[in-house]
């Protein structure tokens, strides 16, 4: 399962790789169509799709001439049940860690009355 994982996360690491995923979520797409808004080669974007592919994030099949990339949920539902195993610690408070830190650099910053 870690392999799956490394292969899961790594393909999900790039932005390119994770905009097909948002593509891929409205319907089944022809590798052709998913290259289409971007500025990169065919190659480029199927070497992206293969990545994809034995990380098990999408599938491809050939229809007539045509390649077709569809979306595979499972392998999202691991990474996700994963994450979840985290979610038993309390999120952090961004504003207050902030209120925090400036206080305590703010104090750092005042020269102590004991040292004059």
């Amino acid at each position: 399962m870690t392999h799956d994982l490394d292969q899961i996360f790594a393909a999900l690491a790039d932005p390119t790789r994770r905009a097909i995923l948002t593509m891929l979520l409205e319907d089944d797409m022809a590798v052709t169509d998913v290259a289409e808004p971007f500025e990169m080669s065919l190659a480029a974007i199927s070497k992206h799709l293969t990545i994809m592919t034995r990380a098990g994030l999408i599938a491809q099949e050939k229809r007539g001439r045509v390649k077709w990339c569809k979306l595979e949920p499972d392998a999202m539902r691991i990474a996700s049940v994963w994450m979840q195993g985290f979610g038993q610690f309390e999120p952090v408070n961004l504003d207050a860690f902030e209120r925090f830190l400036a206080i305590e650099l703010d104090n750092d910053a005042q020269p102590d009355p004991s040292e004059r």
